[in-house]
């Protein structure tokens, strides 16, 4: 363990959580969250929390964050309360969130005025990789920034991929990442709904397609999920749905500012869109197959 080692989580939810039990297990780690219950939970796995998100942040080597975006990025370290002016110089702010790349020129230049790194490490796997350390993690910082994340970046990434020696290098690739992302869950909810409109068995479907040339890490990973978008109370949420309306977003922001046409991806972004004006926002974004079939056929064609 390396105790000398002190990193703060701010945000103890669904994927903060996880992570700081990960970490706690070879660092100090300091934790704040606003809701009472994640603070529990957090004391309970060893993670030491604090009554603010500055005095969890207070001289810290690294923050690790996870925000929805660019305006709680720069509220959660400038902001009234933001940690920016407690931070150690020579600390670094790890960036695990897909925000986009316009946010983060602005983020690494008012760091600087306090001797802060930003590492930009978005990251994909999941709560229960979290947990596990099993997180794929882009990153792009300095190598200085990068030897001051180590510690953290090592613990959380079974893979860990350096894209480029400057932040926003991590946002570009993850963009990417969530425009595959998007139209493999899009694509997979429709499968699915095809599947049960021409009267066949969605589970043995899934199996099928599983073994085949069509399968795929979402297919796999979302299919058993999509198939209980129908039940009661829905799939366990482990990804919003609004998550991927914020992404796709992103993603066509990206494209359009690129001069780049992405019509499939524009396609998926607006059935998430239509997700979330259905109120499926806070639901799992394996619900998106409601928006094509909003119920399941009772009974199938023979």
């Amino acid at each position: 363990m390396n105790t000398n080692y002190t990193v703060t989580v701010l945000g103890l939810g669904a994927m903060g959580l996880p992570m700081a039990t990960r970490l706690a297990s070879q660092l100090t780690v300091h934790g704040f969250d606003i809701a009472g219950p994640r603070l529990k939970l957090a004391t309970a796995a060893g993670i030491a929390t604090f009554d603010s998100a500055r005095d969890a942040a207070r001289g810290t080597d690294a923050l690790l964050l996870a925000v929805r975006n660019g305006e709680q990025l720069n509220d959660v370290l400038f902001g009234e309360n933001g940690v920016a002016p407690v931070l150690a110089r020579g600390s670094v702010v790890i960036l695990t969130s897909t925000v986009g790349t316009e946010a983060i020129p602005a983020t690494v230049e008012r760091l600087a005025e306090y001797g802060v790194e930003l590492v930009d490490a978005p990251l994909s796997g999941g709560p229960v990789r979290a947990g596990q350390g099993d997180l794929l993690i882009v990153v792009g910082a300095t190598p200085s920034a990068r030897s001051q994340a180590a510690p953290v970046l090592e613990l959380l990434a079974s893979t860990l991929s350096i894209v480029g020696e400057k932040p926003g290098d991590g946002q570009a690739l993850k963009t990417v990442n969530q425009l595959l992302c998007g139209i493999h869950i899009a694509a997979a909810a429709e499968a699915l709904a095809l599947a049960d409109a021409l009267g066949l068995d969605q589970a043995k479907t899934l199996g099928a397609l599983e073994a085949g040339a069509a399968g795929s890490f979402m297919l796999s990973n979302r299919g058993p999920r999509i198939l209980e978008a129908y039940t009661e109370g829905g799939a366990e949420v482990l990804s919003r749905l609004d998550i991927f309306v914020k992404d796709m977003g992103i993603v066509g922001k990206a494209a359009r500012a690129a001069g780049l046409a992405a019509p499939v991806a524009a396609a998926a972004e607006q059935l998430f869109l239509l997700g979330q004006a259905q109120g499926l926002a806070a639901s799992d974004d394996s619900a998106v197959i409601k928006v094509v079939a909003p119920t399941r056929r009772q009974t199938r064609p023979q």
